[in-house]
């Protein structure tokens, strides 16, 4: 397993080095933001130790440009930041788990081999269906390049509809994902927000995308 450190303190990133090399690991090292990113364009990794405080681009900014890039090698995020909004950030930017300063170098160890088992599977941080496009961490849907407004559960209801795009869904599907499976309203409240995302999504745009299947449930579909 081939692993990149990016870390600007040098004494920290040989120690990692040294822990990783003696787990079998081969391992390079880069000691700011631009040379990782070079690194990680350059090779092929299975797995990136990402500082986040780093000289030139920060670890976000990294992170970031690798996930818009389409590269889904594993990233563990290494800070001495411990506020929620900051580890908030990393995860929405597109890293798959954090470790804040100090940290045990068997727990990291851990993690990173929890990291190495799910390998570079695409997980890109917005959901994009033909020229539909919903941002989970901004709350934000876009259409054709225009900004839609949905309210909290129409965005919800949007966003199962997009991770499950292509898929048909029941309508039980739905309540349990974007209400819950306590729910004991109506049951019909499923057909009238596919209605709101409709007039919403759809039809300002001369779209038909959000499918019923009579009997089975709803669809949506990439009409591009």
């Amino acid at each position: 397993m081939r692993i990149l450190v990016v870390e600007d303190e040098k004494r920290l990133a040989s120690s990692l080095r040294t822990g990783l090399e003696a787990e079998g690991f081969a391992v390079d090292t880069a000691y700011d933001g631009d040379e990782g990113l070079w690194y990680a364009r350059e090779h092929d990794y299975d797995a990136i130790l990402l500082d986040i405080m780093l000289p030139g681009l920060n670890g976000y900014k990294v992170c970031e440009t690798l996930r818009a890039e389409s590269n889904w090698t594993p990233i563990l995020m290494l800070t001495a930041k411990d506020g929620e909004w900051d580890q908030v950030e990393a995860l929405d930017t597109g890293a798959d788990d954090y470790v804040t300063k100090p940290f045990s170098f068997q727990v990291l160890l851990a993690r990173l081999r929890s990291l190495l088992r799910r390998g570079a599977t695409e997980r890109p941080t917005n959901l994009v269906v033909g020229d539909l496009e919903l941002d989970p961490a901004a709350r934000r849907v876009t259409r054709a390049g225009t900004e839609i407004s949905l309210t909290s559960r129409e965005m919800s209801l949007l966003e199962f509809l997009m991770r499950r795009h292509g898929e048909v869904v029941t309508k039980a599907d739905i309540l349990g994902h974007v209400w819950d499976y306590a729910f004991e309203g109506d049951p019909n409240i499923v057909e009238v927000y596919v209605g709101r995302l409709r007039r919403k999504v759809d039809r300002p745009f001369g779209r038909a995308d959000i499918e019923t299947l009579r009997g089975s449930g709803y669809r949506l579909r990439d009409s591009e």
